[in-house]
């Protein structure tokens, strides 16, 4: 199965899929006890000291690699996202401010945690969070999809990708950017993905679409999916102005929609 065929199948029926993540066990017993004792937390500390809600919320946003930062989200809940100064703001990473803004103790206080949204909102990340890390098991490539459709269409500019470890790779590779170029200013990176790409487009779901599968494909051909080619051979023929001859990426996604359809 290649990466565009695995990441079809789920992202045609992600509400099933997402369903059936909710059910297992581990990922219900989580919830649960989330919801239940979430509206009982009143204050940072006593959120932080809560090692089972403090890491439900943590691998909800993403963060399950960084449980053990308790002190650096401590001081991201009591600065909140409201001042540019604030640390939420000046890390440089989306999933630390949607933490900060979805536990808004500096706005908030007491109250951060009593809305059914963050009850609900939260556990809805941890059920795709947990989506995504099963799938990347076995193929990180959709991981990478299932995060970019997932978050892309909350970014307003080029910088949004930047500021996004996952996003950059999935954007570098659908636009066939090598990843050196993120040793370049970051101005300038921005300028050139805003000439390939219109951030804009991934908020309507058929260019997303597209824009998805066209990073399927190229990852594909990287990691020795369709074509068993070197990688700088291979993504050179996603390069409209390579002089390379080859399969084109057109080519490629009709051979894997036509694999597809015979399932």
């Amino acid at each position: 199965m290649s990466t565009l065929t695995d990441y079809r199948l789920i992202a045609r029926d992600l509400t099933r899929w997402q369903s059936i993540t909710n059910k297992k066990p581990m990922v219900a017993q989580q919830t649960r006890y989330f919801q239940a004792n979430i509206g009982n937390v009143k204050t940072i500390d006593a959120f932080v000291k809560n090692t089972r809600l403090f890491n439900f919320a943590m691998q909800a946003f993403g963060m399950g690699d960084r449980l053990y930062a308790k002190g650096l989200m401590k001081k991201v809940l009591e600065q909140g996202t409201a001042s540019p100064s604030a640390l939420a703001n000046r890390l440089n990473d989306p999933r630390i401010k949607a933490f900060a803004k979805a536990f808004d103790f500096a706005g908030k206080g007491a109250l951060a945690t009593q809305s059914d949204a963050v009850r609900q909102d939260v556990a809805a990340r941890f059920v795709e969070q947990t989506l995504e890390v099963e799938q990347g098991a076995k193929n990180p490539g959709v991981r990478l999809a299932l995060y970019f459709r997932q978050n892309a269409p909350n970014i307003t500019s080029t910088l949004g990708l930047l500021a996004d470890r996952d996003l950059l790779q999935v954007a570098q590779m659908a636009l066939g950017i090598s990843p050196l170029s993120s040793h370049q200013d970051v101005d300038l990176q921005a300028k050139n993905l805003a000439a390939k790409v219109d951030v804009a487009d991934f908020k309507d779901a058929k260019k997303l679409q597209k824009f998805l599968e066209r990073f399927c494909a190229a990852y594909d051909a990287a990691n020795g999916g369709l074509l068993n080619a070197p990688q700088s051979q291979t993504l050179s023929l996603f390069d409209r102005s390579s002089p390379v001859i080859g399969i084109g990426l057109d080519a490629m996604l009709s051979l894997q929609s036509a694999k597809l359809a015979t399932k």
